[in-house]
């Protein structure tokens, strides 16, 4: 998709600085101190226009959200919209983040998106994927045991990359289908704008959840069931 340049963008930018996070990597284990509460903390890698995780957070008062993306004019649509549903429980960072141990400390996450993420189709690139193994290391480092990871893609190939990864960091699946919208999965309702198009055009959309960070008790008891 083609993006219009847009005028004085890093100016129109900075007008939303209250909810945009300058300097996010000295947030760094702070991060509920940023929003003021002790609630569980979920991220989107890769929010797009925001419309996914700007319903997630309307939904769900009681839970913070953090909204990671690198696009300056795609950033610009999501802080506009989030400035329109005056949400407190929200918050943008503009960038993109190579290696999530620089933002965030052991455990500081409890849930992590990601939807409709680059493919990056050439074989040499597969280490820029959200969903390679060294991106899914550091996922689990910084989210809490029990905690999960859910993956929306229209890319078939991308879908079967991603659960070899989840597979061989050990993070199992705990949902997987091949056509979202044809299950109950997506309950909520809460779409992307990708998610929203390729619907209408009437093309599946794949969608898998997988436990990121194995609970204790869980790991104990995996061992006992081998024995």
């Amino acid at each position: 998709m083609r993006l219009r340049k847009i005028k004085n963008i890093e100016d129109k930018i900075a007008e939303h600085h209250q909810c945009l996070i300058d300097e996010p990597r000295d947030k760094k284990g702070k991060w509920q101190q940023v929003f003021r509460n002790g609630n569980e903390i979920y991220a989107e890698f890769g929010c797009g226009r925001g419309q996914f995780i700007l319903a997630l957070a309307a939904q769900n008062p009681a839970r913070n959200y953090i909204a990671v993306e690198g696009r300056s004019s795609v950033m610009l649509r999501a802080l506009e919209k989030a400035a329109k549903a005056k949400l407190d429980n929200i918050v943008f960072i503009k960038e993109y983040i190579h290696d999530v141990h620089e933002y965030f400390d052991k455990a500081e996450l409890a849930g992590i998106y990601l939807n409709f993420s680059d493919p990056w189709p050439k074989g040499g690139h597969a280490p820029r994927r959200l969903t390679h193994g060294r991106f899914l290391s550091g996922y689990r480092h910084i989210l809490k045991e029990g905690s999960c990871i859910e993956f929306k893609t229209d890319n078939d190939a991308l879908f079967a990359f991603a659960k070899r990864e989840f597979e061989k960091s050990g993070m199992p699946l705990l949902r997987s289908t091949e056509d979202l919208h044809c299950t109950d999965y997506d309950a909520k309702g809460v779409t992307t704008e990708y998610e929203d198009k390729f619907k209408a055009q009437g093309k599946t959309i794949n969608y898998c959840m997988v436990l990121a960070s194995v609970p204790v008790q869980e790991k104990t008891k995996t061992a006992f069931v081998r024995d």
